[in-house]
């Protein structure tokens, strides 16, 4: 009994974030398919989608004696209940989508809430693959005290075949699955040895 207690893996729970708001989203396709195979293979996450949408546009004076709008309370709430954290975002203009952006900025109002998190980034895109925006989003998180895994990397060119999304945006590709897979691995293990376990 003893035994198979200590060989299952520590469950660590993981907010996944959007930075594109569009249903069909590629990159919210990926989000989907890592909860779907957290739940099927990568054991030890608890994977949850926060929607980003809700969020005002960031402005100092909805700051009121030290509370924020509730829909930002709800997800600073989120990101702060959470292990460790997984970003998915779209290239916009060589850098992140404005959702994505204007998320990080809520939630590192003092208190900064991403403070000490593991951190991962997929992103599926153009010829790039969503490159870019990963390398302003790691440099966001430099000032934010996110730490992200370095190894994989998962960029996506959604244009090359064989095909990678289905019509609704779900991601149909095996390949990329499997890397997909591998990050969520590596999220974990670095989780759990940022928090010394």
């Amino acid at each position: 009994m003893e035994s198979a207690v200590a060989a299952s893996p520590a469950v660590i729970k993981v907010a996944a974030i959007c930075g594109s708001l569009r249903k069909a989203s590629f990159n919210r396709g990926l989000l989907r398919s890592a909860v779907e195979i957290s739940q099927q293979s990568a054991n030890g996450m608890r994977i949850e989608l926060i929607d980003v949408s809700p969020l005002p546009m960031i402005n100092t004076d909805l700051e009121v004696d030290g509370r924020f709008p509730p829909a930002v309370e709800a997800f600073r709430q989120k990101v702060l209940e959470a292990d460790s954290i997984l970003f998915a975002s779209p290239e916009y203009n060589y850098s992140v989508a404005p959702p994505l952006k204007n998320a990080i900025d809520w939630a590192s109002r003092p208190p900064n809430v991403w403070a000490g998190k593991a951190a991962a980034i997929v992103s599926a895109g153009g010829s790039f693959g969503g490159g870019r925006a990963q390398y302003h989003l790691r440099q966001i998180g430099v000032f934010v005290d996110l730490h992200f895994i370095n190894k994989p990397e998962f960029v996506l060119n959604v244009f090359q075949p064989p095909t990678k999304f289905d019509g609704e945006g779900n991601l149909v590709d095996p390949e990329a699955k499997e890397r997909l897979k591998q990050v969520l691995q590596a999220l974990h293990r670095f989780t759990l040895q940022l928090q010394g376990q």
